[in-house]
């Protein structure tokens, strides 16, 4: 698989190349759109995956190349992989076999810069607060309510909880505080839901740091540092063209995770897709519980834009975990019981499957099913998928992308245009909440309609900042519920079939991204490293990249 010179690939797909501005041979950051075309909107989204993923990234490329495979034009749009999953766990987002986004070690490592132009300009903050209260505090900031920590795209546990300013008073003023991993930044939250510059500017300076003694909301503009947050940020905004191993191009833009943000690429990549192609294909993080819940009421509240179909990718690894009978232990190689044909175990296992389907459909989402053909599947267990869809009223197809690339996800691109034709309200979705309802409210109706849950418990604290976020004016805002990607609950120890119920310890607001969000259960924002990291069998060897 050899990558062809983005001014090829811009061509190809209508961009006027003198708007360009290329980086290196395969990467160029493309200009801003202002309104959406009339291309549909195709969400890929999965069953609850397990540690390692599912091939959604994969799908969803290997989606796009099935799509010009029956002559359709499809753009692709994806999130920038985090160098925090690349050099821990799971290891580089660019796809796998046939189906990938080229050059993969420049999709991995670095890209365009981005994530570093992210977190420049979140610890500028970070320092412009310290750097008030050394000099006297003038808005009476009260340090015991910051809440804003630094960032660093990398997994390390020992940041997460730190305190500075020790050295004495020439070097600030002593306070307990935080690091978070790059992806979890609400400035790469805003970079995701900014529609344009002044958009951007203005979500930048709206962004809540904390308060002053009187309890009143203290922002990034209060500090006078939105500006040069969005000075370092004008970049970051355009999104980054690369392609697909089959040549398609591709939107790599922002990264936020699905499980504590709002797991999808940004706004202006799909915005500039759906004026270049026919068709777009956007993946959402995770489950349909995290990453497609976003899209549905957050993203598409905020770009106009939302699906007209939805492909759920399932594996029978993840759906035999999913049973109970199964442990997966990232880093070790898959028991052989979990190889061994189970067609029954396959079938309990689609309970979760199920789930998200009842969820998609719900929001008025017509479903494709997607089975990503792993070597160690047997067609008895192929089958208990497809027996189990059918059963379901939606269409299911076995997609071989990674071994066969574009053709051998034909089938699975037919049934999608199928449904998106189909479907006689396109771009129409069915919230599950009204902007005007309580921030209570909202979390409720997620949780029920999304989760499964009974309701919702919260802490005193969590019903108070709820409270006080309506009482200043954020009453209005969408909601997010950070849990684990692993399990429909907020713990993979409970039944999702008995009655539960969702606890939500702690309510944050963001401001700028325009959120408000819940923890619920043990959810991280800055992630440690296993013992044996993928970072150690990652080298350069006569400059050439090996084991990324």
């Amino acid at each position: 698989m050899t990558a062809q010179p983005i001014f090829e690939i811009a061509e190809d797909a209508g961009i006027d190349t003198s708007e360009l501005l290329p980086y290196g041979r395969f990467v160029a950051k493309v200009p801003l759109e202002s309104e959406p075309g009339d291309a549909p909107l195709v969400m890929v989204t999965a069953i609850n995956p397990t540690p390692l993923g599912e091939g959604k990234t994969t799908t969803a490329i290997g989606l796009t190349q099935g799509l010009a495979e029956i002559g359709r034009r499809p753009i692709l749009t994806l999130r920038q992989p985090s160098l925090g999953p690349t050099f821990g766990i799971k290891g580089g987002a660019a796809g796998a076999g046939k189906s990938q986004v080229l050059p993969t070690e420049i999709q991995n490592l670095h890209l365009t810069g981005d994530f570093h132009a992210v977190a420049a300009a979140h610890n500028l903050l970070a320092a412009m607060i310290d750097n008030h209260l050394h000099h006297g505090n003038e808005l009476d900031i009260d340090p015991q309510s910051i809440l804003w920590p630094r960032v660093l795209d990398v997994n390390d546990r020992v940041l997460r909880d730190i305190v500075v300013g020790l050295g004495g008073r020439p070097d600030g003023v002593p306070r307990q505080t935080s690091f978070d991993i790059t992806a979890a930044s609400e400035v790469m939250a805003v970079l995701a839901l900014a529609s344009g510059y002044d958009d951007l500017r203005a979500r930048l300076g709206r962004i809540v740091v904390g308060s002053n003694r009187s309890g009143d909301p203290i922002t990034a503009d209060h500090l006078h540092a939105g500006g040069a947050m969005a000075v370092l940020m004008r970049d970051a905004l355009m999104p980054n063209l690369m392609q697909t191993s089959a040549g398609n191009p591709v939107l790599i833009h922002a990264g936020p995770f699905g499980n504590i943000a709002t797991g999808n690429s940004s706004v202006v990549a799909d915005v500039a897709a759906s004026r270049l192609g026919d068709i777009v294909v956007t993946e959402s993080g995770f489950g349909a519980d995290l990453g497609a819940e976003r899209m549905v009421n957050v993203k598409s509240r905020q770009s106009g834009y939302a699906p007209s179909a939805a492909v759920v990718v399932a594996t029978v690894r993840a759906l035999k975990a999913h049973t109970g009978r199964y442990r997966i232990v990232p880093g070790r190689e898959l028991p052989d019981e979990l190889l061994a044909e189970n067609p029954d175990a396959v079938r309990e296992g689609c309970a979760n499957l199920g789930h998200h389907l009842r969820t998609l459909r719900q929001w008025g989402v017509p479903v494709v099913v997607a089975i990503n053909a792993f070597p160690e599947d047997h067609e008895s267990e192929h089958r208990a998928i497809a027996e189990y869809a059918a059963e379901a009223g939606v269409a299911c197809e076995i997609s071989t992308h990674v071994v066969d690339g574009g053709p051998g996800a034909a089938l699975l691109a037919r049934a999608v245009v199928a449904a998106v034709e189909g479907n006689d309200t396109p771009g129409v979705v069915h919230r599950d909440y009204a902007a005007d309802q309580p921030l209570t409210e909202k979390m409720e109706h997620v949780a029920r309609n999304v989760y499964g849950a009974e309701g919702i418990d919260f802490t005193p604290a969590a019903r108070q900042a709820l409270e006080r976020y309506t009482e200043l004016g954020y009453g209005d805002l969408p909601v997010v519920i950070a849990k684990t990607h692993l399990s429909i609950p907020h713990d993979r120890a409970i039944d999702p079939e008995q009655p539960w119920r969702l606890p939500v310890r702690e309510v944050r607001l963001a401001a700028g991204a325009g959120y408000v969000y819940a923890l619920s259960g043990a959810i991280s924002t800055m992630p440690g490293l296993s013992k044996h990291p993928r970072a150690e069998r990652i080298d350069l060897v006569d400059g050439e990249i090996v084991g990324l």
